[in-house]
C-alpha cells in the first residue's frame, strides 16, 4: 500500500479526480466528512444509546454519542501526531501532493466519530440479540432460503458492517480515505476468523455492500488477503481509529465505574497512577482536593501517555502495516499492556457484569426479539400478498426512507435489522410497549 492512494479524496459518484493541492483550505474534504457524520440523524440517535450503563439518569455517565465524540478528539490528536512524522518520512506527500498534518487528523477524527454509528440499541448485547433471533429464534426459518454468507451476516449481526452500510449511503458520500479508516475488519462474514490476524477478528461488510466495498478497496490500493473471499488488509489509519477507541473505553468506562461507585475510589486511583507513573507530578496531584479533580488529572495524563505510545508503535511498525503484515492491535505491543489489562479486568468484573448492566441486556434481548418477529412477519407477509390488518398497521409505522419491499428475502430481512439497529434505547422500548399494548 502507498500513502498517495490511501489518502484518496474520491467520493462515490465522482467523475474527476480530486487533487489535494486544489482543495479549499477553508472547507477541506476530509473535514467535510466529519461535518456530514455529525449532522446525520443516525449519529444524533447515539445520544440515547447505551455505552455501558443503560438509561442512566446521572449527568456524567457516557452514552454512545459522548463516547464517539471523545474517541474522535483522541483520534484527531493521534492522527496529527502520526501525520507529522509521516510527512517527515515521506516529504513528497506535502511537497508534491500538498497533504498537511491536519489531513491525517481529520480522516481519523471523522472515522472515529462514526465508529459506533451502526451499533443497535442496548449496547453490544443488541448485536447478539439480533443474531440470536436468526440462530435460535423465529428467524431460523429463513436459513434454507439464504446463502451461507447471507445467513451468517444475520446470525453474527455486526455493528461495524451496519456502520459501513450507513456511512456509504448517498446522502453522506464520505471520502474513500475516511471509509477505509473506518473499516476495522475489511472482510465478509465467512469464513469466520480464518486467521489470528486482527483484521479477521470480526467482519466489516454485509453481502449487500460487497461490490461497493471492493470499489473502495481498489481505489485505496488495499492489500488483498484472499483469492476466494472478500478479505483485505486494513487501511493503516484504521489502526489509529481502533487505538483511539481502545484508549477511551479503557480509561473513560473505568472513570464512569468510579463515579457510579461500582469501583472503589482509592483502589481505582492506584490503577490509574500505575499507568502514569512516568508523567505524574506528585505535588500537583496531592494538591487536588476532591475525587473529581484527581480523576480528571489522572485521566488526562493517561490519555496523553497512551496517545504518545500509540503513535510510537504505529511509526515503529509502519512498513509492516503498509504491507498488511502487522497482525495485532497497536496496544498489543504497548509497554503499558499489563496496566491496561488490569484496568479492563476490573471494569469487566465491576461494571460490565454489574446487575444494572446485565438487567439491561436481559430486557434488550426480549425487546429486540419481539420487534424483529413482528416486523419480519409483517414485511414478508406483505411481500407474499397475505398481510393481515395488523401487518398493515405495523407497516404503516415503518419509515419510508428504508426499502422493505425488495424482491430479495435477504435484502428485506437486512432492512428490518437495519431499522431496528437505528432505534435509540428509548424508541425501541416505546415500540415494544406499543406492540405489547401497554402504552395506554
Amino acid at each position: 500500500m502507498n500513502w498517495e492512494q490511501l489518502l484518496s479524496l474520491k467520493r462515490f459518484g465522482d467523475t474527476n479526480k480530486r487533487i489535494r493541492k486544489e482543495q479549499d483550505e477553508t472547507r477541506l474534504g476530509f473535514e467535510v466528512d466529519y461535518d456530514r457524520v455529525i449532522f446525520s440523524s443516525e449519529f444524533r440517535s447515539l445520544q440515547d444509546k447505551t455505552q455501558v450503563i443503560p438509561l442512566s439518569q446521572t449527568d456524567f455517565v457516557h452514552t454512545r454519542l459522548t463516547h464517539s465524540l471523545e474517541v474522535s478528539v483522541v483520534g484527531r490528536s493521534l492522527g496529527r501526531k502520526v501525520g507529522q512524522r509521516l510527512l517527515k518520512k515521506y516529504p513528497h506527500l506535502k511537497e508534491v501532493h500538498g497533504y498537511q498534518i491536519n489531513d491525517f487528523g481529520a480522516i481519523v477524527a471523522a472515522a472515529a466519530l462514526a465508529h459506533d454509528i451502526g451499533n443497535p440499541p442496548f449496547g453490544h448485547s443488541g448485536e447478539k440479540a439480533i443474531g440470536e433471533f436468526f440462530k435460535t429464534g423465529d428467524g431460523l426459518k429463513y436459513k434454507d432460503q439464504l446463502t451461507d454468507k447471507q445467513y451468517q451476516d444475520l446470525c453474527d449481526f455486526e455493528g461495524n458492517a451496519n456502520g459501513f452500510k450507513i456511512i456509504t449511503q448517498n446522502k453522506l458520500r464520505l471520502s474513500y480515505a475516511t471509509l477505509g479508516a473506518f473499516m476495522k475488519y475489511p472482510k465478509e462474514s465467512l469464513p469466520k476468523k480464518p486467521t489470528n490476524h486482527i483484521a479477521d477478528k470480526k467482519y466489516g461488510l454485509f453481502q449487500s455492500e460487497k461490490v461497493l466495498f471492493e470499489n473502495v478497496a481498489k481505489e485505496l490500493g488495499l492489500v488483498k488477503r484472499s483469492e476466494n473471499d472478500i478479505s483485505y488488509a486494513r487501511h493503516p489509519l484504521a489502526y489509529l481509529v481502533e487505538a483511539a477507541d481502545d484508549i477511551c473505553y479503557t480509561i473513560i468506562d473505568f472513570e464512569d465505574g468510579i463515579n457510579l461507585g461500582l469501583i472503589e475510589e482509592e483502589f481505582a486511583l492506584e490503577y490509574l497512577i500505575n499507568l502514569v507513573r512516568d508523567s505524574i507530578k506528585s505535588d500537583t496531584y496531592y494538591a487536588l482536593s476532591n475525587k473529581e479533580e484527581r480523576l480528571s488529572y489522572l485521566r488526562a495524563l493517561a490519555i496523553g501517555a497512551l496517545i504518545d505510545e500509540a503513535a510510537d508503535i504505529f511509526m515503529n511498525h509502519e512498513e509492516a502495516i503498509l504491507s498488511g503484515d502487522f497482525n495485532c492491535a497497536l496496544f498489543d505491543k504497548s509497554k503499558y499492556e499489563a496496566q491496561i489489562n488490569d484496568i479492563i479486568k476490573i471494569s469487566v468484573e465491576n461494571i460490565y457484569h454489574s446487575e444494572e448492566v446485565v438487567d439491561k441486556e436481559i430486557a434488550g434481548y426480549q425487546i429486540i426479539n419481539k420487534l424483529l418477529g413482528v416486523y419480519t412477519n409483517a414485511v414478508n407477509n406483505s411481500f407474499n400478498g397475505n398481510a393481515s390488518n395488523y401487518d398493515a398497521l405495523i407497516l404503516n409505522r415503518l419509515p419510508k426512507t428504508i426499502d422493505f419491499s425488495s424482491d430479495d428475502l435477504y435484502e428485506r430481512l437486512l432492512a428490518v435489522c437495519h431499522y431496528v439497529s437505528l432505534l435509540s434505547d428509548s424508541k425501541a422500548i416505546l415500540n415494544f410497549k406499543t406492540i405489547e399494548g401497554v402504552t395506554f
